[in-house]
């Protein structure tokens, strides 16, 4: 039996991310998402916010990467530590959202999840709604952006030596990532080891996104756990949000968007939410800033008939 979200404490986290790539403008992400009205959205569904404001990297030594194409591995590695200690410490407060920011950023966000959950006995998952896998290791990643790597981290992989270590990892068969249309080979080898539920557009196209989403829900709500979403811009078709850097044809639409939330909602499983990789400098007119808003609202209770009429002008 589902019920809805009921009424959350939402403790918005900004996390200004821009180092797990090269293009910057990710740190703007956060303040959009406020210039959006991210928190009039909350508190007009009944939810109570607190926003921490943004957060900074924490100041860490690395050892130099053995690849030596790895973009800035010193901020990358301070920002895991600071989000993991601030979403283990929001979680027993409220349900932490956290505004990017570069995915490279849920390498502390649901490492630090895990980690709360783990002291209360409840078993966790993540839902990845992305374009990409993020399943790259700092060696293995031929393009240096370690914000191809956080699923890489959070699920105990090799090769992550200079991060911090896991309090615990992310069992690969408590991962389901939906909206995959990007995926290196070898972070495909790499996930054939495992047991990731993994729902390509190709899947969507032919099925619907309802039946694999319900599945794993149903899995999550039979070991009685609880869920994190990850919710990378890219996930969504360019056509309906262009604010992001990696963009990759194909996407979800604004309707397919909109009902996996609802169905989250429904499902009163999520307990924390990654909004990621919003760059506002490349949006048109906060289009993007705002249909994330509009997403994280339907995620909190908006349903279809309280959706408002937007000007452009």
């Amino acid at each position: 039996m589902t019920q809805n979200i009921t009424q959350q404490n939402c403790i918005l986290i900004g996390a200004p991310v821009d180092c797990g790539k090269r293009r910057q403008g990710c740190l703007m992400g956060p303040d959009a998402y406020r210039t959006a009205g991210i928190a009039d959205a909350l508190t007009s569904l009944g939810h109570t916010v607190t926003d921490l404001g943004n957060l900074a990297p924490a100041d860490v030594d690395v050892p130099e990467p053995r690849n030596s194409l790895v973009h800035d591995l010193k901020r990358t590695v301070g920002w895991t530590k600071t989000l993991s200690e601030a979403a283990e410490n929001a979680a027993e407060t409220g349900m932490p959202i956290f505004l990017g920011g570069d995915h490279a950023l849920a390498a502390g966000t649901v490492s630090g999840m895990a980690a709360h959950y783990a002291k209360h006995d409840t078993p966790f998952f993540v839902l990845w709604l992305d374009a990409h896998s993020d399943f790259h290791t700092p060696d293995t990643t031929d393009s240096g952006n370690l914000h191809g790597t956080p699923a890489g981290y959070f699920t105990g992989r090799e090769g992550f030596d200079a991060f911090p270590p896991l309090k615990v990892a992310v069992q690969t068969e408590n991962i389901c990532m939906i909206g995959l249309r990007s995926v290196d080979p070898s972070e495909r080898a790499a996930l054939a080891l495992g047991q990731t539920t993994l729902v390509d557009m190709r899947t969507i196209d032919e099925q619907g996104i309802t039946g694999p989403l319900s599945m794993f829900l149903d899995r999550v709500a039979a070991a009685d756990g609880a869920l994190h979403v990850s919710l990378d811009v890219d996930f969504l078709d360019p056509t309906i949000a262009p604010g992001v850097g990696t963009t990759v044809p194909g996407g979800a639409t604004t309707r397919e968007a909109h009902l996996i939330m609802e169905m989250l909602c429904d499902s009163g499983l999520v307990g924390s939410l990654d909004l990621v990789e919003l760059n506002p400098f490349l949006d048109d007119r906060g289009m993007t800033a705002n249909l994330m808003v509009d997403l994280t609202a339907s995620l909190m209770g908006r349903r279809v008939f309280d959706r408002l009429t937007r000007s452009r002008k």
